[in-house]
């Protein structure tokens, strides 16, 4: 069965793996990232968890259920995790407008955990379409990319946060 399910793996499928896990890879060691790519790899990772979900659900009965749990996930984890402070390691420079971080486990598994959920469901679906239209599938699926989402989002606002603070204290000098 397993070889049955990656034989009819699209080949984007792989490469889109490959390059998560190299993107996710890569912030394992310590670094510096522009605030405009601090901000590009979190958008881009609700919008593909809004992608499977709307793909999966959307043109179902469970739509709307589907969102709203992926909603309320996204914004309790995105309250939750812009509360916490960051690593004392972290700094910004606002004259290069670069972040200075150590390397951290959680964007890979982040990213795997959203490509993993995204995968898993498009398998499930294609073996059984009728769970596109079960209410508790949907949300709670939904509910799993909400909350990826909700802490991709709240780890770019605590940047963007220490961001604003320094080019405050900047200015303000």
């Amino acid at each position: 069965m397993l070889i049955q399910i990656l034989t009819h793996t699209p080949a984007w499928v792989f490469a889109l793996f490959a390059l998560l896990a190299w993107m996710g890879a890569r912030q394992l060691v310590a670094g510096s990232t522009h605030l405009l790519r601090a901000t590009a790899m979190p958008v881009a990772m609700v919008a593909l968890a809004i992608y499977g979900v709307t793909g999966a659900f959307g043109r179902s009965d469970a739509g709307w259920l589907a969102l709203a749990g992926w909603g309320l996930a996204a914004a309790a984890a995105l309250a939750f995790v812009a509360r916490l402070p960051l690593h004392p390691a972290v700094r910004y420079e606002p004259a290069s407008r670069r972040f200075h971080q150590p390397g951290s486990w959680v964007p890979l598994a982040l990213m795997m955990g959203i490509f993993a959920t995204k995968y898993a469901v498009g398998v499930l679906l294609a073996m059984h379409p009728e769970l596109a239209h079960q209410g508790g599938f949907a949300t709670g699926i939904s509910t799993l990319y909400g909350l990826f989402s909700g802490i991709f989002a709240g780890r770019a606002l605590r940047l963007w946060k220490l961001a604003l603070r320094r080019h405050a204290a900047t200015v303000a000098a």
